[in-house]
C-alpha cells in the first residue's frame, strides 16, 4: 500500500485551543506514501452543523426513530486537481497547507449530550484513479461570541414567594430573594442574597441549587433533561424569626456556555432557592442565568500543532 499516512491537522489560536465568529484557521494535510504515487484530487472540507436524535417505542412492535439536523457552513476547497490529469508525489513525506476563516455570524458553541451534539470539523478527502477515496478530519471547539444584547443580561434579578404552612402548624413563610445580574462567566461567584421571614411555627432551611436544562426538538417532539451543577445550604432560620442569608455559588470553570441560538438544541441553567420545610410544601423560587463564553485571546499561533486526526493506511 503506497499511502502510509494521511492527516489533517490544525494550529493553536489561543491558550485554551478554541476558535470563535470570523477567526481564521490555519494548519495542513499530511501525506506520507511509500514510493512514487499518482493522486488525482485532494480536497479540503470544513463543516459545522447540529443534529439530534433519539428513539420513541409504541408497545412491543413499533419504534420510531426521531431526529433533525442544523446546518451552519459546508465549505468544500481542492488543494490541488486539474481534470483530466493526476499529481505525481514523490516517496517520502507532503504538507499541504490551508487556511479557512469561520464565518462571521451568529452559530452555537461546539456541545455533545446523548441526544444531541453541535460539531465543528475539518476533513480531506483523497482520490486515486482506480483505488478507494481515503478520508480524514479533525474536530476544533467552537466558541461562540457572547450575545450582550440579551434583555436583563446584566441587571439584577428578583423574586418572592409567599406560603401558608397548615399541615399540624400554622403561619405563613415569606422569600424573597436577588442575585446581581442574569449573565455569568465560567468560574465566577454568584452572590445570592435570601431575605427569610418565618412567621410559622416550623424550622425552615434554605438551600441554592445551580442546575442544567437540556432541551432536545425534532420533528413537533421535545426531550428534556435537568442535571445538577452545585448545591449550597443555608443556616437554619427559627420559628418567628426574620433572617437574611447570603450565599455565593462557585460556577465551575469548565461548565459549558448557554446555547439559546440553536433551534434544536437548547442549555438552559436555572438558580433555585427553596426553604426545607418539614411536612409542608417547600416555598422555591427559580431564577433564570445564562453562563457566557470565554473567548481566549492569548495568541500561541505558531507555537505547534495542537489538534489532529489521522489514518494510518
Amino acid at each position: 500500500m503506497t499511502v502510509e499516512y494521511f492527516s489533517i491537522e490544525y494550529d493553536a489560536n489561543n491558550s485554551k485551543n478554541t476558535f470563535t465568529n470570523g477567526d481564521t484557521i490555519t494548519g495542513r494535510i499530511i501525506l506520507q506514501v511509500s514510493k512514487k504515487t499518482r493522486i488525482q484530487s485532494l480536497i479540503f472540507r470544513a463543516k459545522g452543523k447540529a443534529n439530534v436524535c433519539w428513539h420513541e417505542h409504541y408497545g412491543q412492535n413499533i419504534h420510531v426513530v426521531i431526529t433533525s439536523n442544523e446546518k451552519y457552513y459546508d465549505i468544500e476547497r481542492p488543494i490541488f486537481t486539474e481534470a483530466g490529469r493526476d499529481e505525481v508525489l514523490g516517496q517520502g513525506r507532503h504538507s499541504f497547507p490551508f487556511s479557512f476563516k469561520l464565518p462571521d455570524r451568529d452559530m452555537p458553541s461546539t456541545f455533545k449530550a446523548t441526544k444531541g451534539k453541535v460539531v465543528y470539523q475539518l476533513r480531506a478527502q483523497l482520490n486515486q484513479s482506480m483505488s478507494l477515496s481515503k478520508k480524514t478530519r479533525a474536530k476544533f471547539t467552537f466558541v461562540s461570541k457572547p450575545d450582550m444584547t440579551i434583555p436583563m443580561l446584566m441587571e439584577p434579578q428578583y423574586g418572592c414567594k409567599d406560603q401558608s404552612v397548615t399541615f399540624f402548624a400554622s403561619g405563613n413563610i415569606s422569600l424573597n430573594i436577588s442575585i446581581q445580574k442574569m449573565g455569568y462567566r465560567q468560574g465566577e461567584g454568584l452572590k445570592v442574597v435570601a431575605e427569610i421571614s418565618n412567621c410559622s411555627t416550623r424550622v425552615v432551611k434554605p438551600k441554592f441549587l445551580l442546575y442544567e436544562k437540556k432541551s432536545f426538538f425534532a420533528q413537533g417532539r421535545r426531550r428534556v433533561h435537568t442535571h445538577n451543577i452545585v448545591k449550597e445550604k443555608g443556616v437554619e432560620v427559627g420559628s418567628s424569626c426574620t433572617q437574611t442569608v447570603a450565599k455565593t455559588i462557585c460556577i465551575p470553570p469548565g461548565l459549558p456556555p448557554s446555547i439559546l441560538n440553536c433551534s434544536i438544541i437548547k442549555l438552559e441553567y436555572r438558580l433555585k432557592v427553596f426553604l426545607d420545610v418539614t411536612l409542608a410544601k417547600n416555598p422555591e423560587i427559580k431564577l433564570p442565568i445564562i453562563i457566557l463564553p470565554f473567548v481566549g485571546s492569548v495568541t500561541t499561533k505558531g507555537s505547534g500543532v495542537e489538534e489532529s486526526a489521522s489514518a494510518y493506511l
